[in-house]
């Protein structure tokens, strides 16, 4: 039992770092979007909604993965802080770049997150019995998990609808799966149904961007293809 115990324990170590190596992928995803900000010192028509959306998700697992809320889920919290730090910053950057009425509407917004992150710490803190605090504060981190990985739905009806992939980078879908599946696998060695099941929801949703995008590539190419001989027989 000790030795099953061990395995489990550096199983769970090896699948929490492999999630924080692809959530970088997601992390950076943003990346052109900001350079492209900063060339032209406007965020256009770019919406800061899904920093806040994800800056809010950070924040609640995070807080689920502090030994005060659930113990030995040490990798949770370090990879939501790391993802918070940097939603933080595209926040800060579009906030920058913005038109006065953006800026005001997203420092409104800002301000909510922490306001509604605060209430969820000291609310949480209220309830003496740990268990119950647990099960609180990880219905609340998976609803947010979920709702997070389900965003990406709009986009796979739109690729439905299109047959185009051009909404839909592949390495933002790959990273988004891989990322997802490292967790699942986290959550289970851990034993926390908070951790792997909104996990191995976002690693279907990813294996179905992934099967889409091949999918809509292969036929794109097949379509753009001429016949090297057209016969007018």
């Amino acid at each position: 039992m000790v030795l099953l115990g061990s395995i489990f324990s550096i199983c769970r170590d090896a699948a929490g770092v492999a999630g924080h190596i692809f959530a970088f992928g997601l992390f950076l995803s943003p990346l052109d979007t900001f350079r492209r900000v900063i060339r032209n010192k406007t965020t256009e028509q770019f919406s800061g909604l899904p920093y806040i959306y994800a800056l809010l998700n950070c924040l609640i697992c995070l807080w689920y993965g502090t030994p005060l809320i659930s113990p030995r889920n040490t990798m949770v919290m370090t990879v939501n802080s790391i993802g918070a730090v940097f939603q933080l910053a595209y926040i800060l950057l579009f906030i920058t770049y913005a038109e006065k009425g953006k800026k005001i509407k997203m420092l409104g917004l800002l301000l909510g997150v922490f306001g509604l992150f605060i209430v969820i710490v000291i609310g949480s803190l209220q309830i003496t019995d740990l268990p119950l605090r647990r099960n609180v504060v990880g219905i609340l981190s998976c609803a947010s998990l979920v709702s997070m990985f389900a965003s990406p739905l709009f986009i796979i009806n739109l690729v439905i609808r299109t047959k185009s992939v051009e909404f839909m980078p592949f390495y933002l879908s790959l990273s988004t799966f891989l990322m997802s599946i490292s967790f699942f696998l986290y959550g289970l060695f851990n034993y926390d149904l908070f951790v792997y099941a909104p996990n191995g929801i976002g690693t279907m949703l990813g294996s179905v961007q992934l099967v889409l995008y091949c999918y809509f590539s292969r036929v794109a190419r097949e379509e753009s293809r001429e016949p090297l001989i057209v016969s007018y027989a």
